[in-house]
């Protein structure tokens, strides 16, 4: 489905970001899995996804650095000599009510989550429209459409990424490139996995399918809209969240 294709999933070492990034592989396209603070996790996955005959690099970048975010992307087309799809999922949290938040933990969580994107969509967009085509998917959340006490830093951060893309993809559409968004619900993932049960037991009661997604629901939409046939969905935010926001 995407053989020939070049992709560039940000956050890849672990959660999401891992799954995301072995689906594309196993699909056929090449994989640079990015990371900020995990090179041994980020390694492993490319091993796995180099243990199955497929092309894969590891690359250390923040993607909230404007200058190291070009490096990367610059880095990437010298190497692969082209860049198809980028998966912007890197992003952290730094939860705390508003009135204890830190204008520090404030910044750290818009600069990673929302600027990221921002960065590597801006680096990324000159090759994609030289070569006429590509796909840019952005990972927003359930949060980012109905909030979430305690984290209005991360809130605002994922809302912002729904903005974004509508936007870029109004500017790139012409050029043949999608960007949509994806909002995922509660996935189990590492940080679900360290939750007690009695958590988990109320979280599920939020969702109207009962339950928590698995990290294979976001990678298989990241596939589609990856793949040629999703060449007319551009500007949308998809949920993939049991049902908790419907909108």
């Amino acid at each position: 489905m995407l053989k020939d294709k070049v992709a560039l999933v940000t956050g890849a070492s672990r959660g999401i970001g891992r799954e995301i990034a072995l689906t594309l592989a196993d699909a056929g396209a090449a994989v640079v899995v990015n990371y900020n603070g995990s090179k041994e996790a980020a390694e492993a996955v490319v091993a796995e996804i180099e243990s199955k005959g497929k092309r894969a690099q590891a690359y250390q970048c923040n993607v909230g650095d404007f200058a190291a975010s070009k490096a990367m992307i610059d880095d990437v087309i010298k190497s692969f000599g082209r860049l198809d799809i980028l998966v912007n999922n890197a992003g952290i949290t730094k939860d705390n009510l508003m009135m204890r938040m830190s204008e520090a933990d404030f910044d750290a969580v818009i600069d990673s989550n929302l600027k990221g994107t921002f960065n590597c969509i801006r680096h990324v967009s000159r090759q994609m429209l030289k070569q006429k085509g590509g796909r840019i998917i952005n990972m927003s959340s359930v949060v980012g459409r109905c909030g979430n006490p305690g984290q209005l830093n991360y809130a605002a951060s994922k809302a912002g990424i729904i903005g974004l893309t509508m936007s870029a993809a109004k500017e790139l559409a012409s050029r043949g490139i999608t960007v949509n968004a994806i909002a995922p619900g509660f996935i189990q993932t590492e940080m679900t996995a360290a939750m007690t049960e009695d958590a988990k037991s109320a979280i599920s009661k939020m969702i109207p399918m009962g339950m928590l997604g698995e990290t294979k629901d976001i990678a298989n939409l990241v596939l589609f809209l990856a793949s040629d046939q999703a060449r007319y969905i551009t500007g949308q935010t998809i949920s993939v969240d049991g049902g908790m926001f419907m909108g």
